[in-house]
């Protein structure tokens, strides 16, 4: 049951989880509560955070300028599919505190000023990778960890038309989804981390959701179990990939791993999951464990990623060591809606 709104009424709400665990459908039912609205999916965040000392000194207005040009006006940004006026959106970027976090939840407050909806917030899988840099920008942000059984996700992620890496790296993906999660839970606690399970959102939507709203410090709406209606307003039917959200909520895909993998993919995937897809409910196939030469596969692939990620926290310590501007987002909470 909801205490009521949140006394800050535009705290952002981040929203993330393994590829295709089902963040989309939940973006869309959040998206479909009165006072909460998330774009389908932006791509300016991240790059801007790692691009930020390419945009100088933003107490620069020339930088600034710069800055909100690019966001508004760059085709791989995604801003165009907001519904924004560009121009409009881009001197408020000018006009807002000279930093980073200010300008981009500029436009993601422009988006919700839209609906006429005080909070706001964005939803991308892979933020589960960049939690630190949210906090940075957003240290008041409530983050949202949509988890679906692995073995579906790795199913689903191989059949994606814009995945070109292995059933090995698909594993890790999940993996490491759900180390970051358990992380980032340790770090902020229950006010700022929530989990919840692809499963049961599909098998009892209203319940899941009005605790979610509990959450959120937000009334449930009902509204939120048919999200259908907003995706077919905003989802592209070029994503054939999210064509169901479009449609009624189902469970029909849960636990369709069963069909959609090969025996050893299935043993292998139990494998380096390990203790975690227990600690969520997911029962084992009881396949025999993969072989000798499958797990030394996929070790190497692991190792390989963990290295990487090493490369890029220390790539981003010396950024951070050289930034010119703080980076958090500094706008004065919205008025309260009061419809």
């Amino acid at each position: 049951m909801s205490s009521g709104p949140d006394p800050r009424p535009d705290r952002p709400i981040f929203v993330f989880g393994c590829p295709r665990s089902g963040t989309t459908l939940l973006q869309l039912m959040l998206h479909s509560h009165p006072r909460v609205a998330i774009p389908v999916e932006t791509k300016f965040l991240l790059p801007a955070y790692t691009a930020r000392c390419e945009f100088g000194d933003l107490e620069v207005r020339e930088n600034r300028r710069a800055l909100a040009d690019w966001i508004t006006g760059d085709r791989t940004t995604k801003f165009h599919a907001l519904g924004l006026d560009a121009a409009e959106v881009a001197d408020e970027i000018v006009a807002a505190p000279p930093t980073l976090g200010s300008a981009l939840g500029v436009v993601l407050r422009a988006y919700a000023r839209r609906f006429g909806k005080p909070r706001w917030g964005d939803k991308r899988p892979s933020y589960f990778r960049h939690a630190d840099a949210l906090l940075r920008m957003f240290p008041d942000a409530q983050f949202v960890h949509l988890i679906r059984d692995g073995r579906d996700c790795v199913a689903s992620l191989q059949e994606m038309p814009w995945y070109g890496q292995d059933f090995h790296h698909a594993v890790c993906v999940w993996r490491e989804a759900i180390d970051h999660g358990r992380r980032l839970s340790a770090r902020l606690g229950s006010d700022a981390y929530y989990e919840l399970q692809y499963e049961r959102l599909v098998a009892d939507p209203a319940d899941e959701l009005a605790r979610l709203c509990g959450f959120l410090g937000e009334e449930f709406d009902p509204a939120m179990t048919h999200p259908g209606g907003v995706a077919k307003e905003t989802v592209s039917p070029r994503k054939k990939w999210h064509g169901r959200t479009k449609d009624a909520v189902t469970t029909s895909r849960v636990g369709a791993w069963a069909q959609r993998l090969d025996s050893w993919q299935i043993s292998l995937a139990e494998a380096a999951f390990g203790e975690r897809l227990a600690e969520y409910g997911y029962e084992p196939s009881g396949l025999p464990k993969p072989s000798t030469s499958q797990l030394t596969r996929f070790a190497k692939v692991s190792a390989h990623r963990r290295m990487a990620q090493r490369k890029a926290a220390l790539r981003e310590r010396w950024k951070q060591h050289h930034e010119p501007n703080p980076v958090e987002c500094l706008l004065t909470p919205a008025p309260a809606h009061t419809s």
